[in-house]
């Protein structure tokens, strides 16, 4: 391999480099705008302004806002993934520790994510296509833990209600912010989640 050649690479290397720097510049900016201003208040230019790149940088990583969307939506499954993977993983949900451990992990990713979150669901109410991802998504995530509740004895509907009741549960109370600690606020779905699955307290 001659010199110019190991320029050559060099260089590529570097370009790939700033160009994904550029990249998770624009999504972090994103991110805070969305939680200032929401999605549907945020233009491009206004990302490309907080990120500290030149307007026509955007379309260099992505086609429109529905795009971006969709690369921290995919950010959000593998951050789940990782919290799925978490040492102490239980997946008996007839015991109060395991339900903990799940709702534990979901309040503190809602929590990091919180304004992502909204604007995906903000994204959803005016872009059809991107509310059947988002549904699809959702779907996904809810079918990691389906077999949890295999261990429940009598349960409260069928297992892909119970699961949808579930969900819903956990993730309109984290929308809602009710004025708790975050331990306070796990032990309460603990109890709520446990009693309406198993039909008792612990």
């Amino acid at each position: 391999m001659n010199a110019a050649s190991v320029r050559c690479q060099g260089g590529h290397v570097k370009r790939k480099e700033k160009a994904a720097e550029t990249e998770t510049a624009l999504m972090e900016a994103a991110k805070r705008l969305f939680a200032t201003r929401g999605y549907l208040n945020t233009k491009i230019t206004d990302i490309t302004a907080e990120a500290g790149r030149a307007a026509g940088s955007f379309y260099n990583h992505f086609s429109g806002k529905e795009e971006l969307l969709e690369a921290l939506l995919a950010d959000l499954a593998e951050a789940g993934d990782a919290t799925a993977s978490t040492e102490g993983h239980n997946p008996d949900f007839s015991d109060p520790a395991a339900i903990r451990f799940h709702v534990a992990g979901y309040w503190t990713f809602y929590r990091e994510n919180a304004a992502t979150m909204l604007a995906l669901r903000q994204a959803s109410l005016v872009n059809e296509e991107f509310a059947r991802k988002l549904n699809q998504f959702t779907r996904e995530q809810l079918s990691d833990i389906a077999g949890h509740l295999a261990y429940v004895r009598n349960l409260p509907a069928k297992p892909e209600a119970s699961l949808t009741l579930l969900a819903a549960t956990i993730d309109n109370f984290a929308q809602l912010r009710p004025e708790l600690s975050d331990e306070e606020a796990i032990e309460a779905l603990t109890r709520f989640i446990y009693r309406g699955l198993n039909g008792t307290d612990y």
